[in-house]
């Protein structure tokens, strides 16, 4: 085939005669050898265009790549072989053929106790072995290949895990002594992995009205999961599926099961549409004051109108977030007693709509009473509007503020409302979505129109005189965050995300 190819290409008549370089120092062409033998070989062409890297390869196996002037190990069965020496260049290749023969080598006592030759194993299996002679020398190591694989030295006995892909192999157990060298080669199967099982989703894809907990499970035995929520394949460093997740806004959720001696499961989606009511009108010309909970400046102060004591922090984390970033508040109490965190986000004495909207999540150890969301405002009369709100564990429903007294001589007094609400039976570790909707008039009067729960109105439509004469700064907007404790004494762990503040 070589000779009619010269022979076309001399039919061309301008083009040079391509020339073969490859230069191989040992073996020879018709050597005998034993196993491992050395080749070294170079060329700085190949086929008439610069080399840029060679290659081995007994018979029809996969070519070892080597560089363009190289000497290395190669092993083969006893027995007659052709041994390719190859060459690489810009869209062209060589290859120069040597036919050699492997020798039997000297007596050794390479004992495999496991796997036999021709088993089938699963990977990884264990490799025992051990060897006292090699090529009748005293054997002073051991080593194991795959195929044509990088060899793993070992002690004269040893055992190993090894690992293979699936299907069929050599496995080289071998041998050196002083000067000499040794293999015995198995022939073994390596049987396919079984694929760990994909997770299944408590809820199943679809439109939800509200935030969702959703739990994920894999029927293989001792399987982690992985998954990500924003719909891309999750890999083995991706979140690490320990408890039931929340659901809080739309996003596709896919997962990976991994387990010992599987191969990873296929991907599992679900896509979650998180549909909630439409919530308080805010007109597209409102005032909207984002992300108050990262704003400096927090005051925190134990609540005197609360009859123990209590203590608390607050500090913002990334993780549990729904934006990012959250802020942590960590409040611990004696007797019922409560803590008021409040920070001034504005000045506006003129506006007499709100809506105040927060995330809020309360973790599974967390014991209190009452959760108060307050928004105040000093109009510009001087005088403050309060506008409380709060869910009471003690009334059981939503409860709002007014000013039972007068501008001057104040009292605050709480209502009910006819709306349920108790902190304590929140589903802990969940995001929920809290709306409240309240106006005024010039007068001090407040109207509490309604409350929107993950999504769910509730409607008050109260109004009170709500005007108290504080001496506040004029213009003033402060919004409150109040955690009333519960019994002899505890602690709680609230994350609050995104709270904002319309206005016009």
């Amino acid at each position: 085939m070589r000779a009619r190819l010269f022979a076309a290409l001399a039919l061309v008549g301008c083009s040079a005669p391509i020339t073969q370089a490859i230069t191989v120092s040992t073996p020879a062409s018709g050597a005998q050898v034993t196993s491992p033998f050395t080749v070294t070989a170079s060329t700085a062409t190949c086929a008439g265009v610069p080399a840029v890297s060679m290659g081995i390869s007994i018979d029809s196996a996969t070519a070892t790549i080597e560089p363009t002037s190289f000497s290395a190990k190669v092993s083969a069965a006893p027995g007659s072989h052709v041994l390719h020496v190859k060459c690489w260049g810009k869209n062209t290749h060589d290859e120069l053929l040597l036919n050699i023969k492997v020798l039997t080598a000297s007596i050794s006592d390479i004992v495999v106790a496991t796997p036999a030759n021709g088993a089938t194993v699963a990977s990884p299996f264990t490799l025992t072995a051990n060897s006292k002679t090699c090529a009748s020398k005293p054997a002073v190591s051991m080593g194991y290949s795959i195929d044509s694989g990088t060899t793993v030295i070992v002690p004269t006995s040893f055992t190993a895990s090894v690992s293979a892909s699936a299907g069929a192999h050599v496995l080289h157990v071998k041998c050196w002594g002083q000067g000499v060298a040794d293999q015995k080669p198995l022939n073994i199967n390596v049987a396919a992995q079984a694929v760990a099982a994909a997770p299944t989703f408590s809820l199943p894809s679809g439109s939800y009205s509200s935030s969702q907990i959703v739990s994920m499970s894999s029927s293989t035995a001792g399987a982690k999961i992985y998954y990500s929520l924003d719909g891309s394949t999750p890999t083995a460093t991706s979140l690490l599926y320990t408890g039931p997740i929340s659901v809080s806004k739309t996003m596709v959720v896919s997962a990976i099961a991994v387990a010992p001696g599987c191969t990873k499961s296929g991907v599992a989606l679900a896509s979650y549409t998180i549909s909630t009511s439409k919530g308080p009108q805010v007109p597209s010309y409102a005032y909207v004051q984002q992300q108050i909970d990262l704003l400096p400046g927090w005051r925190i102060k134990h609540d005197p109108g609360t009859p123990g004591a209590a203590s608390g922090s607050m500090t913002l984390v990334s993780d549990p977030s729904l934006t990012g970033q959250a802020a942590k508040y960590y409040t611990t109490f004696t007797d019922a007693g409560g803590m008021l965190y409040s920070n001034t986000y504005g000045h506006d004495t003129d506006a007499k709509h709100f809506v105040y909207d927060v995330y809020v999540l309360l973790t599974a150890d967390s014991v209190l009473s009452n959760l108060e969301l307050d928004n105040n405002q000093v109009m510009r009369n001087g005088h403050t509007i309060i506008y409380g709100f709060q869910c009471s564990g003690w009334g059981g429903v939503w409860e709002f503020s007014e000013n039972a007294g007068t501008v001057e001589q104040t009292k605050a007094h709480w209502l009910k409302s006819t709306a349920p609400c108790n902190p304590a039976k929140w589903t802990r570790n969940t995001w929920h979505h809290i709306q409240i909707s309240v106006s005024r008039d010039d007068s001090g009067n407040v109207t509490y129109h309604s409350v929107w729960f993950d999504g769910v109105e509730q409607p008050i439509n109260q109004t009170v005189m709500s005007e108290f004469s504080l001496g506040w700064a004029l213009g003033a907007l402060v919004a409150n965050f109040q955690v009333d404790g519960l019994g002899a004494s505890g602690s709680s762990t609230i994350y609050v995300d995104n709270l904002k503040i319309s206005r016009w």
